[in-house]
């Protein structure tokens, strides 16, 4: 199926920071896959290429951008680069995300203003510039995302990251409230825990959970979700599918969880 075709789709945070699948990545190619032209932005242009090389060998088209998403000059560079590409920009994932441990004793001011910067100011400016365009054309969906960390205590102090996350949520649902009548539709994914490089990165999360044992972590992750094993990255892009595709055209502001059940328990 062509779900998405006749699109041009905006996949911020399209590289990886690792070998592998990060959300971003895979879905940038998801949505090449389904018909999309991909304009695939992130601040590692080798990683954003990568991506692009991959959507191209399967005979589908993208462009790669850098861009630092958390500085309004490169934002609206970027957005104005994707309109002299494409001419239209239908899609918008804002998938830039990073975590910094500690909890409100132990954050730095620099770092909490970091991740902020990161995880939320990027996806204000994103939207900021895009939804004008949307609503010129008649339409557009925006898919930001999230972490069930903001909406649950997952026994990991990143209270900066977590904080973030529960803005972004607020954030998708009141924008959304405010451009229904323009056919922009705005919703937020909450991913669970997930097996990506991101994670396999971050000495803090390894540190945690398994004193830096990157294996221990993957397995103590596993234990914690009720279907018993993390979630990856194509769950991530399947979701963002379905938001981007005009099978979701009756939904907006929701908050859509994919962490094979780690929400639903108790304790």
């Amino acid at each position: 199926m062509q779900r998405l075709k006749g699109k041009t789709a905006m996949v911020v945070g399209a590289g990886s920071i690792g070998p592998g699948w990060g959300n971003g990545k895979a879905t940038a190619v998801t949505f090449a896959r389904q018909g999309a032209q991909v304009f695939c932005v992130d601040r590692n242009s080798k990683a954003a290429q990568q991506t692009v090389d991959i959507i191209a060998s399967e005979g589908g088209e993208a462009t790669a951008f850098t861009a630092d998403a958390a500085r309004a000059a490169d934002v609206e560079a970027m957005v104005a680069a994707c309109l002299k590409t494409y001419d239209r920009i239908d899609v918008l994932d804002n998938n830039v995300g990073i975590a910094e441990m500690g909890s409100v004793v132990d954050v730095t001011e620099a770092s909490w203003d970091h991740v902020f910067d990161v995880n939320l100011k990027s996806a204000f400016l994103s939207m900021k510039h895009v939804i004008p365009i949307m609503e010129r054309q008649g339409g557009g969906s925006i898919i930001n995302i999230s972490s069930i960390a903001s909406i649950r205590h997952l026994g990991i102090s990143y209270v900066s990251y977590a904080t973030t996350k529960a803005a972004m949520n607020q954030m998708t649902r009141t924008t959304a409230v405010q451009f229904a009548k323009d056919h922009v539709r705005v919703n937020v994914i909450l991913p669970g825990l997930m097996k990506t490089p991101m994670v396999a990165h971050s000495a803090g999360l390894a540190a945690s959970y398994a004193k830096g044992d990157v294996d221990a972590m993957w397995r103590a992750r596993d234990a914690q979700v009720p279907m018993g094993h993390m979630g990856e990255a194509w769950d991530v892009a399947n979701a963002a599918l379905f938001l981007a595709s005009d099978e979701s055209k009756y939904v907006t502001g929701i908050e859509l969880v994919v962490d094979g059940g780690v929400t639903l328990k108790v304790g």
